[in-house]
């Protein structure tokens, strides 16, 4: 669930202001303001749980890429120019997004002895987020979160890193990496997906396939990539996605 917002209204207008509401997405409630008796009016709005809903809706069963301010006011029945009384832009329904899904983790609290396993858990519970809707990683990429469920799980790493003695500023670091790397294997993982399903093309990414490939390429040439094909396409499910994230942290840990 979303925490309750304060919502500004344009005195000029008598309407939300869109960059008012975002702004007032990234604070804090105010009892007060919240309490306050609101206008009444004659159709029930479209809210933007509704938005966000609809929109991980769309991505579900088409995929990130099919996602666009006109797709999503279609799904809503409604046109794309009132979608802005609830983002600024698609940008904005990013962050929204992606702080929807950081609402479903729940970091531990801070222990010293298992921090690692404790940073591996909310890496971990991104991941299986992200996978539930296919590409929806691309929006994470280049966001400067503001939204306070994105910071929340932030805070949460934060805490657990320096619990467990990492320096401030490589925890700070550590965090973006740590959560660069899980939007970018997940993102691999819809990209293959998709071409499967678009290009026909499971012979690519085919184990099997790929190690007589290599193995049949020139030894003279290709030494080491024929004598280790199997350790280079070796692994299953989430292998790679452990031991980088093993990696990763022994390194923080290290330091």
């Amino acid at each position: 669930m979303f925490y309750k917002r304060t919502v500004f209204v344009s005195s000029y207008s008598g309407r939300v202001n869109p960059r008012e509401r975002r702004a007032a997405r990234h604070q804090l409630p105010n009892p007060e303001v919240e309490a306050a008796p609101r206008q009444r009016r004659r159709k029930a709005p479209i809210t933007v749980e509704q938005v966000v809903d609809t929109a991980l809706g769309v991505i579900a069963t088409e995929g990130y890429e099919a996602l666009t301010m006109r797709r999503l006011a279609g799904a809503l029945d409604t046109g794309p120019a009132s979608l802005y009384a609830h983002v600024v832009n698609k940008a904005d329904l990013d962050e929204l997004l992606i702080a929807r899904l950081c609402a479903g983790l729940v970091p531990p609290e801070p222990d010293p002895v298992a921090w690692r396993e404790q940073i591996r858990s909310v890496c971990t519970q991104m991941r299986d987020q992200y996978l539930k809707y296919p590409g929806i990683s691309r929006a994470a990429l280049a966001m400067a979160p503001t939204d306070l469920e994105t910071l929340r799980v932030s805070e949460g790493m934060l805490a657990i890193l320096i619990a467990g003695g990492v320096a401030p500023q490589a925890a700070a670091w550590a965090i973006d990496a740590l959560l660069l790397y899980v939007a970018a294997y997940c993102l691999e993982i819809s990209v293959l997906d998709q071409r499967k399903v678009h290009n026909e093309a499971d012979w690519v990414v085919d184990t099997d396939e790929l190690r007589r490939r290599l193995t049949a390429l020139p030894a003279g040439a290709f030494p080491h990539t024929t004598r280790y094909a199997a350790e280079l396409t070796a692994g299953a499910g989430h292998d790679r996605f452990d031991f980088t994230l093993a990696l990763m942290i022994d390194g923080l840990a290290h330091r």
